[in-house]
């Protein structure tokens, strides 16, 4: 992500978001990247759902945050995993 897109989406987390407040990541992997994405999850409720053929898989993941930093620390985290599409 750009730094301009970078500062752009903080500021639209913050409109949206009073901290302390619930976040919902949402990511599409692939199903061998599965258990990757879920390790870097702890704390979160998580729900998984298997695409029809069982080749993706949709997870949201909802946590109590206080900070758009923390919000933004988990996207980080997970894009560095190949083949994660967050949403």
């Amino acid at each position: 992500m750009s730094d301009a897109n970078h500062e752009k989406f903080r500021e639209l987390i913050d409109k949206t978001h009073n901290w302390p407040d619930y976040y919902v990541w949402k990511f599409i992997v692939k199903a061998e990247a599965h258990d990757q994405v879920v390790a870097l999850l702890v704390g979160h409720e998580i729900t998984v759902k298997e695409s029809g053929k069982g080749t993706y898989v949709s997870i949201n993941a909802r946590k109590l945050v206080n900070t758009t930093d923390e919000v933004l620390e988990i996207y980080k985290l997970i894009s560095e995993i190949p083949g994660v599409l967050s949403l």
